[in-house]
């Protein structure tokens, strides 16, 4: 049986990590592009929400910076857009206008902060700084899952049956007789696999087999 992570972002380096601004007006987008270039952050800027989705790869890493209020596509509608092409980069929403409802909308599209202008850079630095903590963490979480799947790809024919067995919550008296072979046998091929995988319990194993996709 194959296994395959279900998720795109595998293989990509933090090193990477880049700040995307989204701003029609060009005296912000040079303001943002000074500030965070002398902090020491790689940036990239666009002049409207369809400029970036034209140039938008899934391999990006970093986070986004948006103007709520732009001319043609607005800020909230970038987000969503997004959203719906399963691209994860955090957003902090910008605006000249602070609208509590507009906010709420932010957030609720998982926003990670939602600042005025004039910017306060202390606190934009903040959010950048807890984007980037919450893409390292995905990073990370997803070259993980990349080692388990070579793993799990490297499992003898009878630790995969073994394991598609286990997660489905057969016990190994169960086990044993489903696949012709000793209660004891089962257990070496159990402790085997799990010990392949890094892990010490059924449910680490349950919550492992149900990342990934098999056909």
């Amino acid at each position: 049986m194959e296994y395959k992570w279900a998720n795109q972002w595998a293989n990509k380096p933090a090193n990477r990590l880049t700040v995307y601004i989204v701003d029609d007006d060009a005296a912000v987008r040079d303001a943002l592009g000074l500030l965070l270039s002398v902090r020491g952050y790689r940036t990239a800027v666009f002049a409207n929400g369809e400029g970036f989705l034209n140039a938008w790869q899934s391999d990006w890493v970093g986070c986004l910076i948006i103007d709520i209020r732009m001319p043609g596509m607005d800020g909230l509608t970038l987000q969503k857009r997004l959203v719906e092409l399963n691209c994860h980069l955090p957003v902090i929403i910008i605006t000249g206008h602070g609208d509590a409802g507009l906010a709420r909308q932010a957030f609720k599209a998982s926003a990670i902060d939602f600042l005025e202008k004039p910017l306060d850079d202390e606190k934009l630095i903040d959010a950048i700084v807890e984007a980037f903590r919450r893409e390292e963490t995905a990073l990370n979480e997803m070259q993980r899952g990349e080692r388990l799947l070579q793993v799990l790809k490297e499992l003898t024919p009878r630790e995969r049956e073994v394991m598609d067995l286990v997660v489905t919550g057969k016990h190994n008296r169960e086990i044993a007789p489903a696949l012709g072979i000793s209660v004891r046998t089962v257990e070496v091929h159990k402790a085997n696999l799990m010990a392949k995988l890094g892990i010490s319990s059924v449910p680490d194993l349950v919550r492992i087999s149900m990342l990934y996709r098999q056909d």
